[in-house]
């Protein structure tokens, strides 16, 4: 099997915390009368490096007279009460086992800070599948920037051609493919209507296919 390791992200892939942090956005938006700019906030997803900041559009869109610091703790709060019911996604914890039926080693690449990637696997129950968690904290810059997946497979100790990634966002996608790793998309909800042809394979979720059939798929 060319395959050797399988390196996973984390947000809105294993658990839909990008959908429950949009959530928690368009709620303060539509508090001052204004509705959030989906296309805006696509160009977050799965990066920690955009350009584009929310509250500082809101805050100037709103005017002055708002403690920006007050309501920003206060949503933050509203998301984070959400996040720690989250559950796994479908498919998730049996791709889990079906990697480690096949003797796979996996790893996490994600844009997030280890704190909450390691919280959150650890509520689950499925930290100790992991062989190395490569977060934000680990790296000079974040997707779409292949330095994460890099890192990930120098730390499970195999080439990037023998890996595949599994990724929710276009920048996971563009920085998978950049650090020379095959790509299994999962497209992100709110990127539904996007191009992920840049992928190798699409799936609508990891519930759809066992891992054997996801890599006969990738030949």
């Amino acid at each position: 099997m060319s395959v050797r390791a399988l390196v996973f992200d984390f947000d809105g892939l294993i658990i839909a915390s990008e959908t429950n942090a949009v959530r928690s956005w368009q709620d303060l938006y539509a508090r001052f009368g204004h509705e959030l700019p989906l296309e805006k906030w696509a160009t977050l997803i799965g990066t920690w490096d955009a350009a584009w900041d929310p509250g500082a559009e809101l805050a100037e869109l709103a005017g002055n007279g708002h403690d920006w610091e007050a309501i920003e703790l206060e949503r933050r709060a509203a998301e984070l009460a959400g996040a720690h019911e989250l559950p796994a996604l479908p498919g998730v914890i049996d791709r889990l086992n079906d990697a480690v039926r096949l003797g796979l080693p996996l790893a996490i690449a994600s844009s997030s800070d280890r704190a909450w990637v390691v919280g959150h696997l650890e509520r689950l129950g499925i930290a100790d599948r992991f062989s190395a968690i490569i977060t934000r904290d680990d790296v000079t810059r974040t997707k779409p920037d292949p330095e994460l997946f890099t890192r990930a497979v120098e730390a499970l100790g195999v080439a990037p051609e023998h890996a595949i990634a599994i990724e929710d966002s276009l920048h996971g996608v563009v920085a998978a493919k950049a650090a020379g790793m095959r790509c299994v998309a999962v497209p992100n909800p709110l990127l539904a209507h996007e191009d992920y042809s840049a992928a190798d394979i699409c799936v609508p979720s990891l519930a759809a296919s066992t891992l054997e059939a996801l890599l006969a798929r990738l030949g």
